[in-house]
């Protein structure tokens, strides 16, 4: 390495030379000359001199193409030409009927026209002003659109400084894309990560670019095609055909093969001819644009409202192929769904191998009637899972039998055996088991929620990001987290951020802080235990006074002995009046009930519940975990003795209906504080039936069985 600042600006020069050179031969004329490792020992080097040599670090050196601080927003910018958006059309009838609609505007006249490819990327406009990067910025409303001048400087195909004599002013116009090795490589690592898939390349390109922070889009292999100008100042042009050779003087990337046509005939052996070749293109493209050639005639020929007249958009159709559907496999997202996944014999499809086509839900499999062992014909679409458009129903095997989705999951979470429950909101299979090792957004939700911890900020949609993100993977995750990343986490799409804000950021952080010592009946109720709802969690953080004594609980181990020595009257009678001493139980009141003697806070089942949980990998981390983070839940603990002189002492209360001034949560709450026992059920047992309006079958069920029956007002009394 140079010792002296005279020999490093030499060798730097060098360097940044060999870089652009080998940029230009890799993203404009698709013909590299050196290996990707040799590439980055350049790269390399040439960093490492920067960082020791940092006065002789320039603005347009390659290595300041990475990203930079991110973001707190999108500033607009307006365009000085509008950018529209062109006709699409589907058919080559449509194409031919477009060249007869110019020549009876422009009668009598000979009009060229370009072919040249549609990249299936994002539309961005760049400003160069005096041969030097100004600004850059999305189509937007093709008036006005978000400035992303730091993502578009990442992108190595795109010059900081223009080549040779620039024009003063040189807006051009272009498609940022994803190539499809970098799609492919993003892909894998967002699939390693855990994170959802992107559909397509030019989605993946769209979140990049309009990620708020730079660094992301810098990471990942975007390129660029530039096919227009905008705003021109300076530069003279009457063909849109000289354009390709203008900027490739200038240093801008843009397409290598393009048709000059004159005739329909023409321009439709061009499309055909596109079709051919476009595959073996680095990026994505679903068309040909077909554009009036030169710009005179253009300008005679004019707009509509939202399109030139002089340009047209051909989308060619979408490949599909027929292959055999070997097996139907279930999988279960990160939100409970449980989503079918047709397995298919290998097929090749717009390029790619494909062995598996998403199903969608239940509905869907039943409307098409698939089934195993069909013949299917797929469609991909640049889709990464491609979709079983139709069965081929000549094909199908005689033995083939409808597809039953809850008997093929043998009416179990495929992943953890729980239970699984139709939801009608998704028109969807959902496993409701809170603690299954695929879900992490549910549990990460349940445990902010209001009836739980009540994080504030902390919902559906937040806890979704927080785990796409990779910012949380369990509740206690919540946490480690910080106010700045919380503050950029992005609750929009990739295409349209929305972030949480730091207003947001900080109520949120400052209630995880609140809920570290929130009451333990809180706690035990929001890490999901099996079988422990609200009033069991009552019930047990009454009788103990920290999450370490529950999950070591001497009452809960005394329950399940009992009940398991029922044949042993001595022992029975011991436990029996050991539990009775510590309020945990209560003589049976029940003549039927004579030989089991004594009824429990908590049944048997519960009791195993809550001791397998914390004696499971998950309850004994969840129990290190809290220590770590300064978790001390509050204690409810009440002495036997206080809690048998409670007013409510000994009553169970069944709430039914909405109560005038108060919820049932609150209402549940004052009831449990006072000794009492909510339950979900009415039975002989219970003793008051709290009844507000709308009130259901819990109502005429305690009048059938003469209970009483008391309205807020009443219950208000009773406080």
């Amino acid at each position: 390495m140079p010792k002296d600042e005279a020999q490093a600006e030499k060798r730097i020069e060098e360097l940044r030379t060999q870089i652009k050179d080998h940029d230009r031969r890799y993203y404009e004329e698709a013909a590299p000359t050196i290996t990707d490792r040799e590439y980055d020992r350049l790269y390399r080097e040439l960093g490492d001199l920067e960082a020791k040599f940092p006065d002789l670090v320039t603005s347009d050196s390659p290595t300041q193409r990475v990203g930079g601080k991110p973001l707190q927003a999108f500033s607009q910018i307006r365009h000085q030409v509008p950018m529209l958006s062109l006709d699409n059309t589907y058919s080559e009838d449509e194409v031919a009927n477009f060249y007869k609609r110019i020549a009876k505007l422009l009668p009598d006249e000979k009009i060229p026209v370009v072919i040249e490819p549609k990249v299936d990327g994002v539309a961005v406009s760049v400003m160069y002003e005096n041969g030097k990067l100004k600004y850059a910025a999305t189509r937007g409303d093709g008036s006005v659109g978000d400035d992303i001048t730091q993502n578009i400087k990442t992108i190595k195909s795109v010059p900081h400084q223009l080549s040779g004599t620039a024009p003063k002013i040189f807006e051009v116009r272009g498609e940022a894309y994803l190539d499809k090795k970098g799609f492919e490589k993003l892909n894998k690592e967002r699939e390693a990560a855990g994170l959802p898939l992107f559909a397509n390349p030019r989605n993946a390109a769209a979140g990049s670019l309009k990620h708020l922070d730079p660094n992301v889009a810098a990471k990942r292999l975007l390129g660029m095609i530039f096919y227009g100008t905008g705003a021109v100042e300076g530069a003279e042009g009457d063909l849109h055909s000289k354009i390709f050779q203008l900027f490739k003087k200038l240093g801008l990337p843009t397409h290598q093969d393009w048709w000059l046509a004159d005739s329909v005939d023409k321009i439709l052996n061009a499309i055909r001819d596109l079709d051919e070749i476009r595959r073996d293109f680095p990026y994505e493209t679903d068309g040909a644009v077909i554009k009036v050639d030169a710009l005179e005639q253009r300008e005679r020929l004019g707009f509509t409202a939202k399109s030139p007249r002089w340009a047209i958009a051909y989308k060619y159709a979408a490949e599909r192929v027929k292959t055999k559907l070997l097996d139907i496999k279930v999988q279960v997202g990160r939100t409970g769904i449980l989503t079918p996944v047709a397995v298919l014999e290998p097929v090749l499809v717009s390029g790619s191998t494909v062995s598996r086509a998403t199903l969608h839900n239940e509905d869907e499999i039943k409307r098409k009637d698939i089934r195993i062992g069909d013949t299917v014909v797929i469609e991909k679409a640049g889709e990464v899972i491609p979709a079983v458009v139709e069965v081929v129903k000549s094909k199908r095997p005689r033995n083939a039998k409808p597809f039953d989705f809850l008997k093929h999951i043998h009416g179990k979470c495929p992943v953890c055996g729980g239970e699984v429950r139709r939801d009608p909101e998704f028109v969807a299979w959902r496993c409701e088991n809170l603690l299954c090792p695929a879900q992490t957004t549910r549990r990460v939700e349940f445990f902010a929620a209001r009836g739980a911890l009540d994080i504030e900020g902390i919902g559906g949609i937040v806890a979704d990001k927080l785990v796409e993100r990779g910012l949380a993977s369990e509740p206690l995750d919540l946490f480690e987290l910080k106010i700045d990343p919380l503050a950029k986490l992005n609750l929009g799409t990739e295409e349209a951020p929305r972030v949480f804000g730091e207003k947001n950021a900080t109520k949120a952080i400052q209630a995880l802080e609140r809920a570290k010592t929130a009451p333990l009946s809180r706690w035990l109720y929001a890490l999901a235990i099996p079988d422990v709802g609200k009033t069991t969690a009552n019930d047990l953080a009454r009788f103990h006074e920290t999450i370490e004594e529950v999950a070591n609980s001497k009452l809960l181990r005394d329950v399940i002995v009992y009940h398991e020595s029922k044949g042993d009257k001595q022992k029975t009678t011991e436990i029996g009046d050991r539990l009775i001493k510590s309020g945990f139980a209560e003589p049976s009141k029940s003549k039927a009930d004579k030989q089991r003697g004594i009824v429990t806070q908590v049944g048997p089942v519960v009791a195993q519940s809550v001791i397998d949980f914390f004696e499971s990998s998950v309850g004994r981390k969840t129990i290190q975990r809290m220590k770590q983070l300064g978790i001390k839940p509050a204690s409810e603990k009440i002495s036997a003795k206080k809690a048998a002189e409670l007013p409510f002492a000994g009553k169970t209360f069944v709430l039914t209906g909405t109560l005038p001034t108060m919820s049932r949560d609150e209402a549940s709450a004052k009831i449990q504080s006072l000794g009492g026992h909510v339950s979900g059920s009415v039975s002989k047992k219970t003793d008051y039936v709290l009844a507000g309006t709308e009130a259901g079958s819990k109502l005429e069920k305690a009048k059938e069985l003469g209970l009483k029956v008391i309205d807020e007002s009443e219950f208000k009394k009773m406080l």
